[in-house]
């Protein structure tokens, strides 16, 4: 029987050292998890009980625990290496099949899908049509190949301080040529439907009545309708238009776009002091824009940014959460599925409730403890070599009585 419970622990003590040979030998994985052994000793238990003079019986394996623990995060400057600084798993997609890891060593494919390096796609809340994401619908997350398309401008605002204290010109009629005959002058580039650039300028005029202005608006030296007229208060404000929106007919250009249909936005126009300034001079239309890089918020959304400085949103990264991780089934490669003792899988988006931040451009570490690791390596060798000693001790026994003449 000794014999029996000594080769048990023998045994317990070999699986001990094997977990430890696994956590060492990913020390350097990408979001590994140290693995624990949890023994439970044997006793022989008859029908009726157990005996009070029962010695046990050894030991046996109950559980490999992974610990979830958080692990260092190296930041790596790649803008697709992604970290979870929490608690969370990355939802991935393997081949229709959906699992979890916490590695965020992503790239991109051929197709220009965001995978992990055994190929399973990174699963995102695709965004909707008000701006946000929709947690009900996830997909892929798949990076664009092409152009950023143009947009016309549809707004330009403008804000600017008349000089109070300004006079009528001395020249007249207006004429953009002579600036005899205007106080002030600004301009903004404005884009049409096919991303062409043109100049907008507008042109102040003092009016000989008090605190009253005209604006002219010509886009590449061409009038677009007839001056506006302008009227502030006494104590500077605009008064006229209200609420400072000036629609200017539509400008036909000459390259086969859509007509220009322009609204000057004048609210936060003032006539203060003696100077003229230009404080916000915007427009919202943007050429055409190439792809130069993509970046990741800390809600682990994923946006792709372009030269024209449109950031247009691909996707928020899916995490997921377990009642029990530690019911997870390993699979290898870093990710885990779900079972019956994980629970069900609770989606969300990072940064909210029980789901921690997603850091862009860092990778989490493994979170073994290395010096941790050896001395258990010590202690389950110790264990292994006293074991080993009880055999050749029942062994040494054994013989005296064979040798009991």
């Amino acid at each position: 029987m000794s014999f029996r419970i000594s080769v048990s622990g023998m045994n317990a003590a070999s699986q001990d050292l094997n977990i430890t040979s696994h956590n060492i030998a990913n020390v350097n994985t990408t979001g590994f998890k140290q693995s624990r052994a949890e023994f439970g000793d044997l006793f022989a238990v008859s029908a009726y009980g157990l005996s009070n003079v029962a010695t046990g019986a050894g030991v046996r394996m109950q559980a490999v625990a992974q610990q979830f623990g958080q692990g260092n995060i190296d930041f790596t400057g790649r803008a697709l290496d992604m970290a979870i600084s929490g608690q969370g798993f990355f939802t991935l997609s393997s081949n229709g099949a959906t699992v979890y890891s916490r590695a965020g060593n992503f790239g991109a494919d051929r197709e220009g899908y965001v995978v992990n390096p055994s190929g399973h796609r990174l699963q995102v809340f695709q965004p909707n049509a008000a701006g946000g994401f929709d947690t009900g619908r996830m997909g892929d997350l798949q990076l664009p190949t092409g152009d950023a398309p143009p947009a016309a401008t549809g707004n330009v605002t403008v804000e600017t301080n008349l000089p109070a204290a300004a006079t009528a010109p001395t020249v007249t009629p207006f004429d953009p040529l002579d600036p005899n005959s205007y106080n002030h002058t600004t301009a903004v580039t404005v884009y049409d439907s096919l991303g062409a650039a043109h100049s907008q300028s507008l042109y102040f005029v003092k009016t000989a009545n008090p605190n009253e202005w005209q604006v002219h608006t010509l886009v590449d030296g061409n009038a677009v309708g007839g001056p506006q007229t302008l009227q502030y208060s006494d104590t500077g404000a605009l008064t006229s238009p209200s609420p400072g929106q000036i629609s200017l007919p539509a400008y036909a250009t000459t390259n086969g776009s859509a007509p220009l249909n322009l609204v000057l936005d004048l609210g936060r126009s003032t006539q203060y002091g003696d100077k003229f300034s230009v404080l916000g001079l915007t427009q919202d239309g943007h050429t055409t824009g190439r792809l130069t890089g993509v970046e990741t918020s800390p809600e682990g959304v994923v946006s792709a940014r372009y030269t024209n400085g449109v950031v247009q949103p691909l996707g928020q990264v899916a995490m997921t959460n377990f009642v029990n991780p530690q019911g997870l089934q390993s699979l290898g490669d870093n990710v885990w599925a779900e079972t019956y003792n994980s629970g069900e899988p609770r989606r969300g988006q990072a940064s909210t409730a029980d789901f921690g931040m997603v850091q862009g451009g860092g990778l989490e570490a493994s979170n073994v403890d290395l010096t941790e690791q050896l001395v258990n390596m010590i202690t389950a060798q110790r264990n292994f070599q006293a074991n080993a000693q009880m055999i050749q001790t029942q062994d040494q026994i054994t013989q005296t009585v064979i040798n009991i003449r």
